[in-house]
């Protein structure tokens, strides 16, 4: 195995017993991007020099964390005081903030090497498409708006990335990528210094190797108390099977896909129920969006006031409210994603975790679309906690992600059955390219 190929929570270990140094992981990382960059364009930055400075300097002091010396990449809408955060936008071309976002400054205070940025769609919801490219098959989009995160893990140019969700912008291109990515609850994670786009909904998401590795950036942020990882066995586990209210939007790969992953679940002892959602979730989808948009009337209020000639029509658009949103649309939208929340959270009594599509499918071809965010939507808008877990294939050999779903604040949990579940789900040998 190549250094490059090691997971994080490998190469952690492998750096906590002394057999390496995080210059010899983060080098062989910078190898791998100079070597695959060109082909699959994930990184909107990247400082090799800066990057192997930071490495070094881990090399040489007390082991702070569990990520000290692991190399990490963030999003490109995400503040890092030594990398630009350009936000694919004209507007921030030359744009250097002063101050990490607090989701870097945690990971740095605890040892990580901060890599690069990466590839977003235009502040993460619209206007300007990022280049990046599927790694499993470049003429398929990668799905966003976390496109480069997505992309770089998975073509194995680095451990760990952070990018964000507001609809379903981290499990989407986890799925489509066929790499392990995480929605936690909302605000468990802090999203100051992260551009804002709705405060009900915007979400900082992690993307690994492994479940293994979506814990390691859990414990740094303290989602969880247990020091050590022991998840359960999946003989007894209790999974609700939710194919939502739009199964009808599930392309028939994705709906295969679900059905099998069910029945190699039975197999290996899991109970699985059906969790039907009532006529509340019918119009949930388009409730999270009218709370998105709404977000956006203020979210682009600096750059429309200041920038307007550069600001793409996309968020003049929402600046205008495009929807016509009213006060009473608002409260509707408010309170039915409020009602349907208890509902759902009810409804996961007796239950360990609930299982459904992250992605009506495989990843499109083209790279004209972002994919639909279908079967995420509606869980953003319930703040509760996902984890989509790679090894189900489509009819063309993409990956197609399972979702996990839990309780608000459940996270720890959620990762604990994730682990057991992936033991069942994600069986592949893979072959780097």
């Amino acid at each position: 195995m190549k250094l490059w190929q090691l997971s994080a929570a490998q190469a952690s270990q492998a750096m906590a017993q002394g057999t390496l140094t995080s210059a010899q992981y983060t080098g062989a990382c910078l190898e791998r991007i100079a070597e695959h960059e060109p082909l699959v364009r994930a990184w909107a930055h990247v400082d090799p020099e800066l990057a192997m400075a930071q490495a070094r300097r881990c090399d040489l002091e007390l082991r702070r964390s569990a990520i000290h010396g692991i190399p990490i990449g963030f999003k490109d809408v995400i503040r890092t005081r030594d990398l630009p955060t350009r936000h694919n936008s004209p507007i921030y071309a030359n744009h250097q903030p002063n101050e990490d976002a607090s989701c870097v400054a945690t990971l740095r205070a605890l040892g990580a090497v901060i890599l690069g940025k990466t590839e977003t769609l235009e502040f993460a919801c619209g206007g300007n498409f990022p280049p990046t490219r599927n790694p499993h098959d470049l003429g398929r989009t990668p799905g966003g708006s976390s496109s480069g995160s997505g992309a770089a893990v998975a073509d194995g140019m680095v451990p760990l990335t952070l990018g964000t969700q507001t609809g379903g912008s981290t499990i989407r291109p986890a799925s489509f990528c066929g790499v392990y990515g995480m929605k936690p609850t909302l605000g468990r994670i802090a999203t100051e210094g992260m551009k804002s786009y709705s405060v009900h909904l915007d979400t900082i998401g992690l993307f690994g190797r492994s479940v293994a590795d979506l814990r390691l950036l859990a414990n740094a942020y303290r989602m969880t108390e247990k020091p050590d990882a022991s998840p359960p066995q999946v003989r007894g586990l209790r999974i609700g099977l939710c194919r939502t209210r739009l199964w009808d939007q599930a392309e028939p790969d994705g709906q295969a896909a679900l059905e099998a992953a069910a029945t190699l679940l039975r197999a290996a002892g899991a109970t699985l129920s059906e969790l039907t959602q009532s006529a509340q979730f019918e119009d949930i989808n388009r409730y999270q969006d009218e709370i998105m948009q709404d977000g956006g009337r203020s979210a682009f209020l600096p750059e429309y006031y200041a920038s307007n000639a550069l600001l793409h029509e996309d968020f003049k658009a929402k600046v205008h409210n495009h929807l016509g949103l009213t006060p009473e649309m608002m409260r509707k939208a408010l309170d039915t994603v409020a009602l349907c929340r208890i509902e759902f959270e009810q409804a996961m009594d007796g239950l360990d975790a609930v299982l459904t599509l992250s992605a009506p499918g495989e990843a499109p071809p083209g790279l004209h679309t972002q994919g639909m965010a279908t079967f995420n939507r509606l869980w953003t808008a319930l703040q509760v906690p996902c984890i989509s877990i790679p090894g189900m294939t489509g009819a063309n050999g993409m990956p197609i992600g399972m979702q996990l779903v839990h309780r608000r604040y459940d996270d720890e949990r959620l990762l604990d059955v994730a682990q057991a579940v992936a033991t069942v789900l994600d069986t592949r040998e893979r072959v780097w390219n």
